[in-house]
């Protein structure tokens, strides 16, 4: 554009940007009524900037220079990734470091690392809990909402103890596993944290008797009920919430169509295992993450003592394992939506909104492109040595390791715009891999700039409990009126009044 070509474009921009950061020196030290987590799995600071030029270009501009809403969050910190017995991470481990507070081994979900994967007998004893459990312990209303299934690794580290991610239902475990007493993920979902307000996502297979047909998908045996316990989950927790204003719904029109003042309690499986990619998502009959997140929000907020809430972005991790940077990418691009709903839904004032992922992957983008270029589109000049055009996106590794002819495949020959162009890779893998790097934490709200510089991921949760004065340490909430490193919230009323009174 013509302006940035003037200095003064640049110095005014600048300008602007230094006074609202000095703005920020008058630190929000209010108590969090509200906590908001959003977890963009495998959202690594590459992801970030390429689905910030990505919503851009959705815009209709080249991209570079625009804001995701996270962008707007006014602080920034970096988070250690690694697991206790793993350098690159995977997201079990990383969940019980964010949702828990206390680093663990990959694999393993609410459980500390004295625990061993697939170890049924070290899971006794070395159970850990969640920020949720503190949360509703505290008296405050709960929510997970999540495009994953409800038990996946990410959520499932919220409410359950288990040294395998993967025992989503009692089929997925060894017999011996259960002879020892290990409960599966989707069980401990309903037994655990008893009335979790708020839970929306996939994984409805897991939650019904093994063979049951499926209500979307009827006689597709794939998609049938797993459970071999015979148990019908979502059968007894809607007879257990009868009576409790407590609503299940499987699809977007139950979803939309209920009123959120006359729900208290709500379960929502949409799909047998994952929600669909945006990208593929039916319109009619599923919910968008922001979709999801907003109902939830007008249930939750409901709760006079305000609510924590766990919003998972889980399949970006998907389209990158598969090397699908599109799909990651808009999964992405769904997930900075769904945080501006949620900021319009609620108050910087009183809610600490922290906005993270659990790792990184192998992707990347580079290639001297040009301003504007599209962010799936190829880099300006051939290679030097192959003589062969390359795309901008690449993986470390992947199932984009593409040998045609004994040599690279030219790019040119085919689509490698569509949603599911998996871009190339150096080494070939059948799935991409995690990266190791620290990824970033951005945070807006009450002691959000309690997360600045270099932090072990595990530090998260301790943040927001202190701030929303939750959890093992509150002294500071005890002393006069409620706070000493903390200011309660005045309500509007009574700062009127008390301007009022200093006018007259």
């Amino acid at each position: 554009a013509g302006q940035e070509k003037d200095p003064k474009f640049w110095n005014t921009w600048a300008q602007r940007t230094l006074k609202n950061a000095l703005t920020l020196q008058n630190l929000n030290k209010n108590k969090a009524k509200n906590l908001i987590f959003f977890l963009g799995d495998g959202m690594g600071v590459p992801t970030v900037t390429a689905a910030r030029i990505l919503k851009g270009q959705l815009n209709g501009q080249s991209g570079e220079e625009t804001l995701l809403e996270m962008d707007k969050f006014p602080f920034v910190s970096l988070a250690k990734t690694y697991n206790t017995n793993a350098q690159v991470p995977d997201s079990a481990g990383t969940a019980t470091a964010f949702l828990c507070g206390v680093k663990a081994n990959e694999g393993t979900v609410g459980v500390s690392a004295a625990a061993v994967r697939s170890q049924c007998n070290t899971t006794e004893g070395n159970e850990v809990t969640s920020i949720l459990r503190w949360a509703k312990d505290a008296g405050k209303a709960v929510g997970i909402v999540t495009t994953t299934r409800v038990n996946h690794a990410t959520p499932s580290a919220a409410y359950a103890h288990s040294v395998d991610r993967e025992w989503y239902s009692d089929s997925e475990m060894p017999a011996e596993a259960l002879q020892a007493g290990c409960k599966d993920i989707a069980r401990q979902l309903f037994e655990n944290i008893p009335n979790i307000d708020v839970v929306l996502g996939g994984g409805r297979k897991y939650m019904f008797p093994k063979n049951k047909s499926d209500v979307e998908y009827p006689n597709v045996l794939k998609h049938s009920g797993t459970r071999k316990d015979g148990r019908n989950l979502v059968q007894e927790w809607t007879d257990r919430m009868k009576d409790k204003k407590g609503h299940y719904v499987w699809n977007k029109k139950q979803l939309l169509s209920l009123n959120p003042n006359n729900v208290d309690y709500l379960l929502g499986l949409f799909e047998p295992g994952d929600l669909t990619y945006d990208l593929e998502r039916n319109t009619d009959n599923d919910p968008s993450l922001t979709e999801m997140v907003e109902v939830a929000i007008k249930i939750l907020r409901k709760n006079p003592s305000g609510f924590y809430l766990l919003v998972e972005g889980g399949r970006i991790d998907h389209g990158h394992h598969e090397g699908k940077a599109k799909q990651a990418l808009h999964e992405a691009v769904e997930m900075d939506r769904a945080i501006g709903r949620a900021g319009l839904l609620t108050s910087i004032h009183d809610t600490l909104t922290i906005v993270t992922a659990d790792h990184s992957h192998v992707f990347n983008f580079g290639g001297y492109t040009v301003r504007g270029n599209t962010i799936f589109g190829l880099a300006p000049r051939v290679s030097d040595i192959d003589q062969k055009p390359f795309t901008s996106i690449l993986y470390g590794n992947g199932p984009g390791y593409k040998i045609v002819n004994g040599a690279r495949e030219n790019v040119s020959t085919i689509d490698y715009q569509e949603n599911n162009y998996q871009a190339q890779a150096a080494v070939p893998l059948s799935m991409e891999t995690h990266g190791g790097e620290d990824v970033a934490v951005f945070a807006k709200g009450p002691l959000a700039h309690l997360l600045h510089g270099v932090h072990e991921q595990n530090y998260i949760p301790h943040v927001m409990a202190y701030a929303a004065c939750i959890g093992q340490n509150r002294e500071h909430c005890l002393a006069h009126s409620g706070t000493a490193g903390l200011r309660p919230v005045f309500s509007s009323i009574a700062a009127i009044l008390t301007a009022t009174r200093l006018l007259c």
